[in-house]
This record gives structure tokens, C-alpha cells and sequence, in this order.
């Protein structure tokens, strides 16, 4: 005998699922960036998030990293010393890869609590994905893609162990901050080093314009540029996603126990 079809009742649901509104709402929020002063080429890239974390920075944040990373390579290169220039990059290439180092402890430190406590899937989105073909400008732009992409990786993951009593909400929080924190602070150091050196650009054409047109004050040395830290409290666009993010000291977020397998909050 054929086996029955439980009955169905017609339109019926159990829940209400996301139609692509969630994304329509953040990207409500983003500035539409403006690349008419940009002349080069860029390879066109096709960027996918499923982590409300990674969709918000990527809004937020990527068009910040892509324009101010393209006036210091590029355009301040036509004025100041090139030395001054290849410091920032190497610098901003320095941030890159140790929040990606901190990423990947954050994701291998979650993938062997999964295997010691016998998980064996990630939580998933039952929101869309938020999917974007985007123009990317440098190497810059593709390593924060990238730096996003892992991001997006590591927050479902985190959320897993929480929902399996692996670790507790507070040290998800902690652990979510910390690792928001290093990729956004990357967006706002650049803003921070094109800042610094239009006024060293807008300074030295004061001084090529004659007696007639006042000066603008002195720009700050060169040992500035070099040591100009990450102006992270700058930084209004991007709130925090949880109320310890940005709220607790340091010491009260250190991780305990299971979540010491994940990265080191600092």
C-alpha cells in the first residue's frame, strides 16, 4: 500500500520569511559612491553576503576603503614623496592581513569546537543574501572583499556555538566586536591617511600660489604620516550590532573557556 501524503492545508505557513526587504533596508542606508574622478580600469566583481555583519560593513565601509585607497595610490602619488606614499600602503596591506589572521584563528578555533562537541553544520539565513556586482579599483578592494567574505563566514559559525551552549551570548558579543572592529577600523585608517594627505597636497599648492592667496597651516611631518593611527572613534557610520560592542572594557570581554579556541579580544 502506497504510503499517504500527510494533508496540507492550502497557503498556509508556519512562519513569515524574508522576501529581500532586509536587504532593501540596508542598502536604503548606503551613500552612493561617487567614481567619476576615478580613470582607471577595475575588474568587475560579484561580492555575496549572507551575515547581517558582513552586508552592513560591505555597505558602510568597501566604497570608503575602494575611493581613499585610489587618492593615495594613485592621485597623491602625482604630488607628495612616493616614500611617504609607499608607507601608508604598506601599512594599510599590514592591517589587512592581520585581520585576516585573526579571521582565520576565528574560524579554525570554531571549526575544532564543532568537532569536539559532534556539530555538524553552521546555522544558515533564512534572509536573502545580499548580492552585488561591484567595480574593483586595486588590490586593496579585493583584499577587503576577501577580509569581508571571511567575516561573513565566521558569524554564523560563532552563532552555532552559542545556539549549542558552546559558548555563552556575552562572549559571542565579544568575539563578534572584536573582529567587527578590525575590519571596519582598515576603512576608517584609510579615510584617515587620504585626509592627512589632502592637506599636505592642499598646503604645498598654498605655498606655489604667490603672496596673494593666504597660506593653510603647516602640514604635519612626515613621522606623522608614518605613525598616524587608526582614527577608530571617527567612525559614525557604522553603529554597534550589540550592546556590549564598543560598551564593555576590554578585560570584561576577554573570551573563558571554549571561546579562548577563537581569537584574543584586544
Amino acid at each position: 500500500m502506497p504510503a499517504q501524503t500527510p494533508p496540507t492545508i492550502p497557503g498556509s505557513r508556519l512562519a513569515m520569511m524574508d522576501e529581500g526587504r532586509i536587504n532593501e533596508r540596508i542598502l536604503a542606508r548606503r551613500v552612493t559612491a561617487d567614481y567619476r574622478r576615478v580613470e582607471g580600469a577595475s575588474v568587475k566583481m560579484t561580492a555575496r553576503f549572507h551575515s547581517a555583519e558582513a552586508k552592513r560593513l560591505f555597505v558602510r565601509m568597501f566604497a570608503t576603503l575602494q575611493l581613499n585607497t585610489h587618492f593615495i595610490s594613485v592621485i597623491a602619488r602625482t604630488r607628495l614623496d612616493h616614500e611617504e606614499i609607499a608607507r601608508i600602503e604598506a601599512t594599510l596591506r599590514q592591517r589587512i592581513e592581520q585581520a585576516l589572521q585573526a579571521l582565520d584563528q576565528a574560524i579554525d578555533g570554531a571549526e575544532s569546537l564543532f568537532q569536539a562537541h559532534g556539530i555538524g553544520h553552521p546555522a544558515t539565513y533564512d534572509a536573502r543574501p545580499l548580492e552585488v556586482d561591484v567595480p574593483v579599483l586595486s588590490s586593496f578592494g579585493r583584499r577587503y572583499l576577501e577580509l569581508l567574505g571571511r567575516l561573513d563566514r565566521a558569524m554564523p559559525m560563532l552563532q552555532t556555538l552559542e545556539i549549542h551552549d558552546v559558548i555563552s551570548t556575552r562572549e559571542v558579543d565579544a568575539q563578534r566586536a572584536v573582529l567587527k572592529r578590525q575590519v571596519r577600523s582598515i576603512a576608517i585608517a584609510a579615510r584617515g591617511y587620504a585626509a592627512l594627505l589632502r592637506r599636505r597636497m592642499s598646503a604645498l599648492g598654498s605655498r606655489h600660489a604667490g603672496p596673494d592667496r593666504p597660506p593653510l597651516p603647516d602640514a604635519a611631518p612626515a613621522a606623522a604620516v608614518a605613525a598616524l593611527p587608526a582614527p577608530e572613534a571617527a567612525d559614525t557610520d557604522a553603529g554597534p550590532a550589540s550592546l556590549d560592542e564598543g560598551a564593555v572594557a576590554p578585560d570584561a570581554l576577554a573570551p573563558q573557556g571554549d571561546a579562548e579556541a577563537l581569537v584574543p579580544t584586544r
